[in-house]
């Protein structure tokens, strides 16, 4: 089993683009296989779920091509699978298997569905009982009720009204109503019990419209297909962002200060999971609406309230809040979450257990949970007074990837935390320790003229500290010579922008690697040099080596030495150094160095030099150089190296503690 240590975290600021809906990317997967026409879905969320859903649909015969990015073609295949026997791996992923398990058994095929482990302990039985009342033959080959199945050839026949419990999983109406259509029969399906989770519901009802199928509802417990409805591919879709992921990015900003902006989903999401950002601002935070967006912020009193709440439409996100509660200022209550028994684990046993490595006093009972976490009232979080975590908890996920997510944010409490099987989270955010890193990792920020020694003394702090390091000062150069040797016009903003979008660019040691090449005296030649100020020049690069720059923002923390690195690329960096030194002193160092080179140099004019790039810099039009009123100035003038690295460590202990 492997692991991630999270360092203790202190704040949370930042945006991020959330991967496309599990939900809606495997909806919208099985929509398009089923339906007439070839249908291009773009934004698919790449996962461990998706690909399973993906490789069970080629498995029946359903072309389903990449064609560049995260965008899917789908050949549909008008209802009928052209492949009639087929043994299918589903994994762990019920937003494939049940639904799928429908449309086979309406399919007239003979198919076998099986899972991991634990997919072979999560039900299914409500579902087949309903498929049997219409004659479909779907056989257990293990335990009544759970996977594996067998699928076997059948006469379907719609008499009458299909009753579904739905007090389970919605993905069982789902699963329904998304394949009766293919028996071009009305339909009809009675709720026997209350629906839970009935936002997911509305996301297939929506789906199901786009691709020109309508159900009517009566409340929420009668469904109706009217007759003779098809499929039929509405061209080109798009994918949302995934609400239940922004969950985990919202809670932090409303934990660690913020602001933090999800981007990808807004006001219009068709996800009930945006609704976590109102459970949110019951409890103090503060929240932003936009329409493509949503950003949280800590309460401005700095304190989150405890709340009290029935949770039922919004089960997974909910998960977010268990762990939102260790920061709350009194007792928190999850209410009408059942449904957590029966997901990928029994996520009310495993958050207690979890929970309480933490510290937190926990109730847990069928259908709740209260969460208590004792605090210090000593001023030491972003959102008031700390929460006495224990520290150095190991925190195990029973292969949930929400678990693992949801523990991530214990970490603002100012502990290391460990999550074990990180991987974990391949299930529906391959990315998601890096996203998070992206807006919490701490980062100390070293700014100054050109010679201050600002990259040696920024190299070494790293290494003391065992960040990672970054010479922002060098990507404009490696810009322009990956444009080079791609083949790329410099004049082509467009074409330069894409690739400094993904440069491959690794510094350690001293020597800077461009995918894997090392660049280090490449990068100086006169003929890069001249292309690095031509390729500054064009917005479009400037923007991506912009975001290139927050991307080199990992756990445990970075060091990132270069211009404006305080003021405009990171602006909320845990230190911020100004180093400087007299242009006198700066020269004389710049001269010792170019004849240790071997290199001509002239003392009188490298002073010249440098005072007149020092003026250039100070009066550039946008992001001038200066020191931030908020960054430490460290007049390395009198010192060594070993001294400037002593200075700007004991600026780092400070704003450590």
């Amino acid at each position: 089993m492997t692991s991630l240590t999270l360092p203790p975290l202190r704040a949370a600021a930042g945006s991020v683009r959330l991967p496309g809906s599990k939900s809606i990317s495997n909806r919208m997967l099985l929509l398009a296989a089923l339906a007439e026409g070839t249908t291009e879905i773009r934004d698919l969320l790449d996962s461990d779920d998706t690909r399973v859903m993906l490789t069970a649909l080629q498995g029946v015969g359903v072309g389903a091509t990449p064609i560049g990015g995260t965008a899917w073609r789908i050949e549909g295949c008008g209802g009928v699978f052209p492949v009639k026997d087929a043994d299918l791996f589903m994994g762990n992923a019920g937003t494939a298997i049940r639904p799928l398990t429908a449309a086979l058994a309406l399919s007239g095929g003979h198919y076998r569905l099986s899972g991991v482990p634990r997919m072979h302990e999560r039900p299914i039985g409500d579902l087949v009982d309903g498929l049997l009342q219409i004659g479909a033959d779907v056989r257990y080959t293990g335990n009544p009720g759970f996977p594996p199945l067998a699928i076997h050839p059948a006469s379907i026949k719609l008499a009458g009204p299909i009753r579904l419990r739905g007090d389970v999983s919605s993905q069982f109406l789902t699963a329904l109503l998304m394949a009766l259509p293919l028996t071009e029969a009305e339909a009809v399906i009675e709720m026997t019990t209350e629906l839970i989770s009935r936002p997911y519901v509305e996301i297939t009802l929506n789906l199901m419209a786009r691709f020109g199928v309508r159900v009517e509802r009566e409340g929420w417990q009668r469904f109706t297909i009217a007759a003779c409805q098809r499929y039929r591919s509405p061209g080109v879709l798009h994918v949302e962002g995934d609400a239940s992921a922004a969950s985990y990015f919202l809670a932090a900003g409303a934990i660690g200060g913020g602001p933090v902006r999800v981007e990808g989903v807004g006001r219009n999401s068709i996800q009930g999971d945006v609704r976590f950002a109102d459970a949110l601002q019951k409890m103090g935070a503060r929240i932003e609406w936009g329409e493509q967006f949503i950003e949280a912020s800590a309460p401005l009193s700095g304190r989150l309230k405890a709340f009290d709440l029935d949770l039922n439409q919004i089960p997974d996100a909910a998960m977010t809040l268990a762990v939102a509660a260790l920061f709350a200022d009194g007792r928190c209550i999850l209410r009408n979450i059942a449904s957590w028994r029966v997901k990928e684990t029994d996520r009310i046993a495993a958050m207690a257990t979890e929970l309480r490595k933490l510290g937190a006093i926990v109730e847990e009972g069928p259908d709740f949970l209260a969460v208590t976490c004792p605090r210090s009232g000593i001023p030491g979080t972003q959102s008031g007074a700390a929460p006495t975590l224990v520290p150095n908890a190991a925190i195990d996920t029973y292969d949930d990837h929400r678990i693992a997510m949801c523990f991530s944010l214990a970490a603002l409490g100012g502990v290391p935390v460990t999550i074990n099987d990180p991987q974990c989270v391949n299930k529906t955010f391959p990315d998601y320790f890096d996203a998070l890193a992206e807006i919490t990792a701490p980062v100390i920020a070293i700014d100054g003229p050109s010679a201050s020694g600002k990259g040696t003394v920024a190299e070494r702090v790293a290494a003391a500290l065992g960040y990672h390091y970054l010479d922002s000062g060098s990507l404009y150069r490696l810009a322009a010579l990956a444009a080079t040797r791609a083949a790329v016009s410099l004049d082509d903003e467009a074409g330069v922008a894409v690739l400094a979008a993904s440069l491959p660019a690794i510094f350690e040691g001293g020597r800077i690697l461009l995918a894997g090449d090392d660049v280090t005296d490449a990068i100086r030649s006169e003929e890069v040099s001249a292309g690095a100020s031509k390729v500054a020049a064009l917005p479009a690069v400037r923007a991506a080596l912009l975001a290139r720059q927050r991307a080199y923002r990992r756990f445990p923390g970075l060091v990132a030495d270069g211009r404006d690195m305080g003021s405009v690329v990171f602006p909320a960096a845990m230190a911020k150094v100004f180093l400087t030194a007299s242009a006198q002193v700066r020269a004389e160092r710049r001269y010792k160095q170019l004849i240790a080179k071997g290199m001509p140099a002239n003392m009188h004019a490298l002073l010249q030099e440098l005072q007149e790039r020092d003026a250039r810099d100070a009066q550039r039009s946008v992001a001038p150089l200066r020191q931030c009123d908020d960054a430490d100035l460290v007049d390395t003038t009198p010192m060594n190296i070993e001294a400037a690295v002593e200075a700007v460590m004991t600026i780092v202990k400070r704003q450590r503690l």
